[in-house]
């Protein structure tokens, strides 16, 4: 018997249907009675970024459709005949010559009309672009359903002291603890820590002063944790850069001139008095009337 759904369906779809038992219910599947849509860049790009695993900046998408084009050149498939695409398969009636030339604006552009076509077929999913490629994310109106895929985990947060220092590294960097502590006014040894053990600072050298004070920065991991490409990405990071701030060597400085000042203090203190100027003088008069005359007797 022929549901009210099957009737819809054959109704309004040249589709083919077919049921199947699975553990005492029915299930009906659909088959499109369509031919195979043509291979193109675009189902090219989904299907590496289905298959790999890391991120893929574009010109690596470029490469690799390159190389591949490459194999099905008649000058390679005649030295490789194994590399020959199946008759009548959709890789068979690519362009090839066209391919060999793929190029990173290409990528780009395909990536576009791809997301656009996710949009508005309502899809869950969009190809976003993080420090190290492209990528097949989910949308995050989706985030409570994909969350019981991984139950152990537990959202990564941030301590508010920690963001504060963190934000401080971000928009300052590279940068020394004492500059991130003159700007927070607290020591900041423990948050500098924590961020280090997170992987989300990394040292990043050494400062040019007293001391060669070590300079922190942020990481890759940081940029793909805050969804950007690169740091320029940060909100209002151009404005930012431009406040004075303090850096931490002015507490140094005041610091040497207190330590100076303490010397000189104690030095006055350790001297022995000087002569006083304004005793009388009449003692050195007669001390003076005492001596003989050069040469002779009184």
């Amino acid at each position: 018997m022929i549901s009210h759904f099957e009737a819809m369906a054959q109704a309004h779809f040249p589709l083919h249907f077919k049921r199947r038992a699975h553990e005492g219910l029915e299930i009906l599947i659909l088959q499109p009675n369509l031919p195979t849509p043509p291979m193109d860049i675009s189902s090219i790009l989904e299907s590496l970024l289905v298959a790999s695993e890391a991120p893929l900046p574009s010109s690596e998408l470029a490469r690799l459709i390159r190389a591949r084009a490459a194999e099905l050149s008649d000058d390679s498939i005649t030295e490789n005949p194994e590399l020959r695409a199946a008759p009548n398969s959709p890789e068979s009636k690519l362009d090839i010559p066209l391919l060999t030339k793929t190029s990173e604006d290409e990528i780009n552009t395909a990536i576009g009309e791809l997301n656009h076509s996710y949009k508005i077929t309502g899809r869950s999913f969009i190809i976003a672009e993080r420090a190290k490629g492209w990528k097949i994310y989910t949308l995050a109106e989706y985030s409570g359903f994909v969350r019981h895929l991984f139950p152990g985990r537990k959202p990564e947060r941030l301590s508010a002291p920690a963001m504060e220092t963190l934000a401080v590294i971000a928009y300052r960097q590279p940068v020394t603890k004492s500059a991130i502590e003159a700007v927070r006014g607290v020591s900041c040894d423990g948050m500098l820590q924590k961020l280090l053990d997170r992987e989300l600072v990394k040292i990043n050298g050494r400062a040019d002063l007293p001391g060669r004070p070590l300079l922190y920065a942020t990481t890759e991991l940081f940029l793909e944790h805050f969804g950007i490409t690169n740091i320029e990405d940060l909100p209002n990071i151009g404005e930012l850069r431009q406040v004075k701030l303090p850096d931490g060597t002015e507490d140094e400085e005041k610091e040497e001139t207190i330590d100076a000042e303490k010397q000189l203090a104690l030095s006055a203190v350790e001297s022995p008095p000087a002569p006083d100027e304004s005793e009388d003088p009449s003692s050195n008069s007669e001390d003076f009337a005492n001596l003989e005359p050069f040469g002779g007797e009184k």
